[in-house]
């Protein structure tokens, strides 16, 4: 049911030249390999890293990879801002591939707010992001050096939740549920007819080793519109992929030389 009104929401937020267009479905199983870190520096700034390693059919081919470093600043207890830089890079996959050969590469800027808000046992986040994206295109069909950039902006809205299998909340070596949802939206003059990018809907368990220490596995189920339309039928293309992500976060306390 959740993917069937994933899949409405799509068509509805596709234009209206698209929705009289059949449309091309690429079917993709998903590897992805996240780690991240917030690691604090004062009382309330942290450094944040992040690595992720995407793959497909399995991880045994690549999809995807990215490198993330930016500040995170505590307002509140409730309420965190950050901003910083990512570097983004997509291989050719699929079967309406977007990347001719080698990989083409993406800068990007971001700032974002996060609210944390509690619903009974479960910890809920709100996040909304901002994106400034430079997209790359490869000279001479793919092969070459990155010719031309192309500039886009995006907003993502993401909520998650966190709900302890044991007690009131998640403690030092116990299981918990966690889940996301998070819609992807372009917008902007550059962005055309793909005002919808994408939806990453996941949920799994998660074990905490350490307040600083946690590994979560999760099933992953995405919907992604690829920019332009399939260049030979002129039709657009809608990625529906799923599989899993194995997450791994690790925070430090720079501030006394130890794990937070």
């Amino acid at each position: 049911m959740k993917k069937k009104l994933l899949l409405l929401c799509c068509c509805a937020l596709t234009s209206s030249a698209y929705s009289q267009t059949p449309r091309l479905t690429d079917r993709n199983t998903l590897g992805w390999f996240v780690y991240s870190g917030d690691h604090r520096v004062t009382e309330k700034w942290a450094v944040h890293t992040e690595y992720q390693w995407r793959r497909m059919n399995w991880v045994r081919a690549p999809q995807q990879q990215l490198a993330r470093l930016g500040v995170v600043h505590t307002l509140s207890q409730r309420v965190e801002a950050s901003g910083g830089y990512t570097y983004f890079q997509t291989h050719r996959y699929g079967e309406y591939p977007t990347v001719p050969n080698r990989p083409e590469p993406e800068h990007r800027l971001y700032e974002d707010i996060s609210l944390a808000d509690k619903l009974g046992r479960v910890s809920l986040t709100h996040r909304i992001r901002l994106e400034q994206r430079w997209l790359g295109t490869r000279a001479r069909e793919g092969q070459g050096r990155v010719q031309e950039w192309a500039y886009q902006n995006r907003i993502r809205y993401q909520l998650s939740g966190q709900y302890p299998l044991k007690g009131a909340a998640v403690d030092d070596g116990e299981w918990y549920v966690n889940a996301f949802d998070e819609l992807f939206m372009g917008f902007g003059r550059n962005v055309g007819n793909n005002v919808f990018n994408q939806n990453r809907l996941s949920g799994g368990l998660g074990y905490q080793f350490t307040s600083n220490a946690k590994v979560e596995l999760n099933y992953l189920f995405q919907i992604s519109q690829h920019a332009t339309p399939e260049p030979a039928s002129q039709r657009p293309v809608f990625e529906i992929n799923n599989g899993f992500r194995l997450n791994v976060l690790y925070d430090l306390d720079l501030t006394h030389g130890k794990a937070l």
